[in-house]
Formats: C-alpha cells, sequence, structure tokens
C-alpha cells in the first residue's frame, strides 16, 4: 500500500516517538525486575530454618525482625546490647523451627519494673 506524502512525513515523524517510549518503558521493566527485591524484601521464616541454624542466624546479625507463623513475627536480639531501653534485660524468644516447635531462637527485650512505683 503506497501512502500519500503528508501521512509518510507523518509516520517517519511518530516512529523515533515510539522508539523512545518501548525504550522507555522497557527499562523500567528493567529497573522494576532488578530491584524488586529492595521494595518487598521478605522477612526470614524461623520455619524455614533448623534450630541452630536460627540462633546463628540471629548471633550473627544482633537483631533481627523473623516471621514466626502464617501471621505472625517477632524481633530476637542476640543480647542485651541491642535492646533500646536504659535498664535493658532479656528474655528467652521461642519460636517454631523446621526441627524444634519450640525452639529459643534468640533473646527478646524486657523492661525492668520498679516495685516501688506500682
Amino acid at each position: 500500500m503506497i501512502k500519500k506524502t503528508g501521512e509518510l512525513e507523518r509516520s517517519l515523524k511518530m516512529q523515533p516517538i515510539c522508539a523512545c517510549l518501548v525504550l522507555s518503558l522497557a527499562l523500567f521493566g528493567l529497573f522494576l525486575a532488578g530491584s524488586g527485591g529492595a521494595f518487598a524484601q521478605a522477612r526470614p521464616d524461623t520455619r524455614n530454618f533448623t534450630c541452630a541454624a536460627a540462633q546463628d542466624f540471629v548471633k550473627q546479625r544482633g537483631q533481627v525482625v523473623m516471621t514466626t507463623g502464617p501471621n505472625t513475627f517477632s524481633r530476637f536480639v542476640a543480647d542485651a546490647r541491642y535492646c533500646y531501653s536504659h535498664t535493658p534485660l532479656t528474655r528467652a524468644q521461642f519460636a517454631p523451627t523446621k526441627d524444634n516447635p519450640k525452639c529459643a531462637v534468640g533473646r527478646r527485650c524486657v523492661e525492668r519494673i520498679n516495685p516501688r512505683n506500682n
């Protein structure tokens, strides 16, 4: 099919715009695909670790938030240095793992209660 001169000129003018649009969309798609982990990074799940591996994971990082169930998560610390309180105390923090339904994965921060102020 032979185009008229006016149609051909408009067609030639549109080609660079279309090429730029397609290239821009392709680059944007690559950006989203490449950085998808940064936007929605999943929490580590205690149920995917053995008890010993979960304990090592917390010790290596010092503090970590981990998924502990379908709709639950907890913050685990290695020791009191990772607590925000001025009088930090820690207690064992348990969670299910691959090999132990009640593994002492790490510690949790607790506030010291002053019995004189109750």
